[in-house]
């Protein structure tokens, strides 16, 4: 009974797992056009109303979602973990990356969320108590430096840093933060309901800006701009959350979170197709050596688990 009890148990964790890095991987297939979409809809709209409005946006279809499902309401030690989402993924990362990305391009932009992996173990460990073990810490920064060495030989990366970077690391630290919490919080409510929940408990900030950005400069902007706003609104900010919060929760928050070394790659791809940047052929080997040290980060969590159960 014992040795039944022991496969079934092993058999749900490597299910969980695998189904929360799929879920991760749809999420940072939605997130990685959010750089390019920002940068062709801040060259013609207000980048305030970018970052507020698409919030606004996807609070308005939160309401439908919580009103269609009826969830219970949020304790209130959930809704402040709530507000440090918010903080994070609602506010910070969309202000701080449109107001980088009226000067900086998406490619430049992606040489800094390269960091952003490691930004969100570090929080995971800091705030949901996980513990990678040393090979994973040491293929993330090797995925890190893969990317990072990848980006400036390229040329998306030149100069010192600039007001723009020092807006985009902002941005990273604060999604960090917020997928950290949000990951957590998503093993008790869900991760549909911890994004929906946190869209609505910005709603009063969200859309008082929103206002006054468009009223100090009304949104006019062609065909291009506001198909990017509505795919930062309804993908970026609202769809793309259900599936990354729900593998945070169910493969764990510092592993499936390793998956986002591949999205600067991703980036740039759809820089190429959206803003006709020139994508070389060192992009692929880019791709491989940060999809090897993906590898390499699930292989270290998954030789602790096997540890684990054998003592």
């Amino acid at each position: 009974m014992k040795k039944q009890s022991s496969a079934t148990a092993e058999t749900t964790v490597t299910a969980d797992r695998v189904i929360g890095l799929t879920l991760g991987a749809l999420g940072v297939l939605a997130f990685s056009m959010s750089l390019p979409a920002t940068r062709v809809a801040v060259q013609q709209l207000d980048p305030w109303f970018v970052a507020f409005g698409r919030a606004v946006g996807a609070a308005l279809l939160a309401t439908a979602y919580l009103r269609s499902t009826n969830p219970p309401r949020p304790t209130r030690s959930q809704w402040r973990r709530l507000s440090i989402v918010a903080l994070g993924v609602v506010v910070g990362f969309p202000l701080f990356t449109s107001l980088a990305l009226t000067t900086h391009t998406s490619a430049h932009g992606a040489v800094v969320i390269t960091v952003l992996p490691a930004m969100t173990a570090v929080f995971a460990v800091l705030r949901a108590g996980e513990r990678p073990p040393l090979l994973f810490w040491a293929a993330s920064i090797g995925g890190l430096l893969a990317v990072l060495a990848f980006l400036i030989t390229s040329g998306a990366v030149h100069g010192a840093l600039s007001t723009a970077d020092l807006f985009l690391l902002a941005a990273v630290v604060l999604c960090g933060l917020g997928y950290a919490e949000g990951g957590a919080l998503a093993r008790e409510m869900g991760g549909a309901r911890t994004i929906c929940w946190a869209l609505l408990l910005s709603l009063p900030v969200t859309l008082l800006i929103t206002l006054v950005a468009a009223s100090a400069h009304p949104p006019r902007a062609d065909a291009a701009a506001w198909s990017a706003f509505g795919y930062l609104t309804a993908i970026s900010m609202f769809l793309g959350f259900f599936a990354w919060y729900a593998g945070l929760a169910r493969g764990g928050i510092a592993q499936v979170g390793q998956i986002q070394l591949t999205q600067p790659v991703l980036t740039l791809l759809w820089s190429a197709l959206l803003l006709a940047e020139t994508v070389t052929p060192a992009s692929i080997g880019a791709a491989l050596v940060v999809l090897a040290c993906v590898v390499l980060c699930q292989h270290a969590r998954s030789a602790r688990n096997n540890s684990g159960r054998n003592r």
